[in-house]
């Protein structure tokens, strides 16, 4: 075992009217008691709303850690109670792990699944609306805390109360932490972005974007 952590919450939601707005979203999910079953695209009976920019293969599972909350708190007080689990519309609440103590392409091990961190959650006009203010999308840039997506690479059930225990770490000298100020574009040597394009486990999607970045500062 390389590190461990626990599931606090399973969440799983349906596309609804967030209230004040217009547009439907599974963002509002709700934890569920027992086991539930996670297939390639997912947890059982859980949904999006836009499945142009959420859910797919690369995005099945979302995870966010509860120690999160605490630094969320401390820079809204005025939104403190508005900061509780599940407030980032996450599948999964852990708690013992976070971006710091997380690599891009951990395998890990819930119940009887296994499932790999694939890329970082990017704010979006959703988690803006959800929240009741612009203000967290910038926030959730500039401090890292964006929690982190899942493939699944074997279908199993994963409940409450299970591990989030990662048992294969391809990629140690990639912490979250130290991937999001990169993927800000607000760092990021040629050698890091090199290597990036290559990286075991990171998502299409974020390969192709620092590979773009890359032949940008390339170009004389």
């Amino acid at each position: 075992m390389i590190a461990r952590g626990m599931i606090t919450q399973v969440r799983i939601g349906r596309p609804q009217v967030l209230p004040g707005h217009r547009m439907l979203s599974a963002y509002r999910r709700q934890p569920v008691a027992g086991p539930v079953m996670v297939h390639e695209l997912g947890l059982d009976g859980d949904q999006v709303g836009n499945t142009r920019v959420h859910g797919g293969a690369e995005k099945a599972i979302y995870a966010y850690p509860i120690s999160g909350y605490d630094g969320w708190r401390t820079d809204f007080p005025d939104l403190a109670d508005r900061f509780v689990a599940g407030a980032m519309g996450e599948n999964m609440v852990v708690d013992g792990l976070d971006e710091a103590s997380l690599c891009l392409g951990d395998v890990i091990r819930c119940g009887s699944a296994t499932l790999q961190i694939a890329q970082i959650r990017e704010p979006c006009s959703t988690f803006a609306a959800a929240l009741g203010t612009t203000r967290v999308v910038k926030a959730m840039v500039r401090s890292g805390r964006c929690g982190w997506y899942l493939r699944v690479l074997e279908s199993g059930a994963i409940a409450a109360g299970d591990g989030h225990d990662v048992i294969e770490r391809p990629n140690p000298y990639w912490p979250i932490a130290r991937f999001t100020p990169i993927a800000a574009g607000k760092a990021g040597r040629v050698e890091e972005l090199a290597e990036l394009t290559a990286l075991p486990g990171l998502s299409a999607y974020w390969r192709a974007k620092l590979a773009r970045r890359l032949a940008d500062q390339q170009t004389p």
